[in-house]
C-alpha cells in the first residue's frame, strides 16, 4: 500500500519540500506529486530583474527532477477538500477537471500582489510578484518614451529592489518612489544613509509619508492630497496568500494563512502541511515568520523532515528558523545587506556597495542552486532495493 504525498506549489518552498521529501523517502511504497501549472521554475527573488528587460535562466522541472521519484503534475489548482482528502486540479493541457487523492498534503501555493483595497490598483497599476506581471510590466516600460514618469510604490524590499532596477537599466525616465513612511525607516542608521545615497545617485524622487489612496491611469493621490504623475505605477506594497485556503475548513489567520505548529502541520488537520507565504509559524521571540524565502525554505526543510520521520518512526527533529540578514538589491552594482537578530531586528551591522551586491547574489544562486538540486547526494531511485511487503505504517510520534 503506497502513501500518497502531494505538493500543491512549485515555488522555492513547494519545490524544495518535494525535493528534500524525494531525499529522505527514497522507496517504493511512497508516491510524491508536484502540483504545479507551469513547467519551470520562477525565481522570484528576481522578477524586478526580468521586469527592466533582463533575462532569465530556464530552469525546466523535467530536469530538476529527473530520477528522483518525484511526479510532476501540470495543473492548476482549483479546490482542496480536506475532509476528504482530495485536491482538484485542472490539467495544463485540458479543460477537464481532475481529482488527487493524497495521504499528506503539503499546501504551498504561496502568494500575489495585495491591492490593500486601494481604488484603482487592479485597473491601473503594474506589479512584480509573478512572472505574468513581471512580464506585462517589461512591455510597458519597453515602450515608454524618454522622460516619462513611472512612480513606485512600496518602500520595502520589492519596491526597493524595483524601483533601483527600473531607474539603472532606465535612466531616461522620471523614476519616484513613493513610501508610506521613512525610507528605510526599518533598517540601520548606515543602512538608512546608503538607501539615500543610491536613490539620489539614481536620480530616483522620493515621496516619503506617502500613503497612495488611490491610483488613476496617469497618476497616483496621496492621504495627505498630494498628486504625483505616473504613466506607470508599480504596486509592491506586500503580499496576499493564495485565497483557495479560505474555501476549506482549515484553520486560518485573518490573513488566511495556514495556522501551522512547529513542524508546520496544520493544528486543525494532521494530514495537512503548509510552508512559505502560505502559512502562519512562529518564529524567534513568539512573532509570526515573515513573508520571505529566507523563511521559506528552512520551513520546507522542516515539513519534509517531519513529513518522513512521522512515516519511517524516526524522531521528529526541529529546525532551527531564525534570522541573519536583510538583503537588498539596488540595482546590478549596489546592495545592502543589513544584518538582524535571530527575531529580524536590525542591527547596526550593515554591508553596502558592490560587496553587497555580490553577496545577494550568491544568496539568489543559493537559493536556485538550493531549488534545481533537490536530491542532490542521494543515490539513483533505480538503484534502490525495496522489499515487496514494505508499507508505511504511522507510529507513535516522538519529537527531539
Amino acid at each position: 500500500m503506497q502513501h500518497r504525498i502531494v505538493v500543491l506549489g512549485a515555488g522555492y518552498t513547494g519545490a524544495v519540500t518535494a525535493g528534500r521529501l524525494a531525499k529522505r523517502l527514497h522507496r517504493e511504497d511512497v508516491t510524491i506529486t508536484l502540483v504545479n501549472p507551469e513547467p519551470d521554475f520562477v525565481e522570484r527573488v528576481r522578477l524586478h530583474q526580468l521586469a527592466v528587460g533582463q533575462d532569465l535562466r530556464p530552469r525546466p522541472f523535467s530536469e530538476m527532477f529527473a530520477d528522483t521519484g518525484v511526479e510532476l503534475k501540470l495543473a492548476r489548482v482549483t479546490g482542496v477538500d480536506v475532509e476528504r482528502k482530495a485536491v482538484t486540479v485542472t490539467p495544463a493541457d485540458g479543460p477537464e477537471m481532475e481529482e488527487l487523492q493524497y495521504d499528506t498534503l503539503v499546501y504551498a501555493l504561496g502568494s500575489g500582489w495585495d491591492d490593500g483595497g486601494v481604488p484603482g490598483v487592479t485597473e491601473h497599476a503594474y506589479e512584480v510578484s509573478s512572472r505574468t506581471g513581471a512580464l506585462r510590466l517589461r512591455d510597458r516600460l519597453a515602450a515608454l518614451d524618454a522622460g516619462r514618469p513611472v512612480v513606485v510604490v512600496g518602500g520595502g524590499l520589492t519596491g526597493l529592489e524595483a524601483a533601483t532596477e527600473i531607474a539603472e537599466g532606465r535612466p531616461d525616465l522620471d523614476i519616484a518612489l513613493a513610501v508610506s513612511g521613512t525610507l528605510g525607516d526599518w533598517v540601520s542608521n548606515k543602512g538608512r544613509a546608503h538607501l539615500r545615497k543610491v536613490v539620489d545617485r539614481l536620480g530616483i524622487t522620493l515621496h516619503e509619508r506617502a500613503t497612495v489612496t488611490v491610483v488613476r491611469p496617469d497618476a497616483v493621490t496621496t492621504a495627505d492630497g498630494r498628486t504625483v504623475p505616473a504613466e506607470i505605477t508599480v504596486w509592491a506594497t506586500g503580499f496576499a496568500v493564495h485565497p483557495l485556503a479560505q474555501a476549506t475548513t482549515l484553520e486560518l489567520t485573518d490573513r488566511g494563512q495556514i495556522v501551522v505548529d512547529t513542524t508546520m502541520r496544520s493544528v486543525s488537520h494532521e494530514d495537512v502541511y503548509a510552508v512559505g507565504d502560505a502559512a502562519m509559524a512562529i518564529g524567534p521571540g513568539g512573532k509570526p515568520l515573515r513573508m520571505s524565502c529566507a523563511s521559506g525554505v528552512p520551513m520546507a526543510w522542516q515539513a519534509a523532515d517531519a513529513i518522513a520521520a512521522r512515516l519511517t518512526g524516526a524522531k521528529v527533529p526541529r529546525i532551527s528558523i531564525r534570522y541573519y540578514q536583510q538583503c537588498i538589491s539596488l540595482g546590478r552594482k549596489e546592495g545592502l545587506i543589513q544584518f538582524v537578530t535571530a527575531d529580524d531586528q536590525a542591527r547596526e551591522r550593515a554591508l553596502t556597495g558592490r560587496g553587497a551586491a555580490f553577496y545577494k547574489e550568491m544568496i539568489c544562486k543559493g537559493a536556485a542552486w538550493g531549488v534545481a538540486n533537490p536530491t542532490s547526494g542521494m543515490p539513483s531511485r533505480r538503484r534502490r532495493v525495496v522489499q515487496p511487503q514494505a508499507r508505511i505504517d504511522v507510529p507513535a510520534e516522538t519529537v527531539a
